[in-house]
């Protein structure tokens, strides 16, 4: 299966680095925005002056308003926030072609529902292919070709090869795995981990905090997977450990950046003040932590995150309550 048209919906700043990578690999691309400001700061300028200041824009990428633009696409990579990939699917339905593969590159749980975006995808586009997009990127570097490697997961390993084959670039190295669960999970529970890691550099816990914080959340995140039907080893991958070290290592990271602001003191309305980018985890560490209770999923640190979120308690007391838990045994 070859792929020549691909169409990217969400025009941030990471579906425009998408956009980049599609083009890069020789494809023609369609991105959607919702912003009339964006589309004609990309068909203009070939910028998006707005997400991602800064970057030239390939000339194979063109942008549009209206979601029927992408019907003409061989293949479709669903970038809209995971709060909004139900609308965005729903609105592309109409328009998209029997057996069109749909590429699903948000990271998060639906809030209401509690459910993953390829259950989110089978309710809105049911017969779609579909495949999930996942691991360490920042959307900055990837935009400016700087080396990323990511999973690409599928249930059909054709399909998989063939995806990674039609994105890959000299610099952009999609690695196929089969377990989708796993992919969406590891980047779901990584963003609500970022935001701990982010309240422990805000109130200056130091490193060895940190890497406590990184580790028995990943503990967390597997055991929270595998309960969804998750292989364990699918989170040790690029997906799992790789996305979780990047996200919770550098305030590049939209939700490390809103901990580190939390930690510092300042209310989630300030430390979200300003954002133009969506922090994912802010909207699925409620959801994420209704998900693990249902499941009988033990994560005291997403527990924590919520809490601080939700204004149940403030980070003071949240660190207190993670420090006096009863010592737990790794590994027997």
């Amino acid at each position: 299966m070859t792929f020549h048209h691909a169409g990217v919906i969400g025009a941030g700043a990471w579906g425009t680095a998408l956009a980049q990578v599609c083009a890069r690999a020789g494809l023609q691309v369609t991105l959607q925005a919702r912003e009339t400001e964006v589309v004609a700061s990309i068909n203009a300028t070939h910028e998006n002056a707005l997400f991602l200041p800064g970057v030239a824009l390939e000339p194979a990428i063109r942008a549009a308003a209206d979601m029927a633009e992408l019907a003409a696409c061989d293949l479709i990579l669903a970038v809209a926030p995971a709060q909004h990939l139900r609308s965005a699917l729903a609105a592309l339905a109409p328009h998209l072609k029997p057996n069109i593969p749909v590429v699903l590159c948000a990271k998060g749980v639906e809030q209401g529902s509690l459910k993953l975006m390829t259950e989110v995808a089978a309710e809105t586009i049911p017969g779609a292919p579909i495949a999930v997009l996942s691991g360490p990127s920042f959307a900055g570097e990837v935009a400016r070709g700087l080396p990323t490697a990511v999973t690409l997961a599928c249930d059909d390993e054709v399909l998989a090869r063939s995806i990674a084959h039609a994105i890959a670039t000299p610099t952009f190295r999609p690695y196929v795995a089969g377990d989708m669960i796993g992919a969406e999970a590891g980047g779901a529970v990584k963003n609500v981990l970022a935001i701990a890691c982010g309240v422990v550099e805000g109130k200056g816990l130091g490193r060895s905090a940190h890497a406590s914080v990184i580790t028995r959340g990943f503990a967390e995140l597997t055991r929270f997977a595998v309960a969804l039907g998750a292989r364990a080893e699918t989170l040790n991958g690029l997906c799992g450990l790789g996305d979780l070290v990047l996200t919770c290592s550098s305030p590049q990271s939209r939700n490390m950046s809103v901990g580190l602001a939390l930690g510092q003191g300042l209310t989630l309305e300030q430390a979200l003040a300003g954002k133009l980018s969506v922090a994912e985890g802010v909207a699925s560490a409620p959801a994420v932590r209704a998900l693990a209770r249902k499941l009988g999923v033990e994560t005291p640190i997403c527990e924590a995150v919520a809490a601080i979120l939700d204004g149940e308690l403030a980070v003071d007391a949240a660190i207190a309550a993670l420090l006096a838990r009863p010592l737990k045994s790794e590994g027997f």
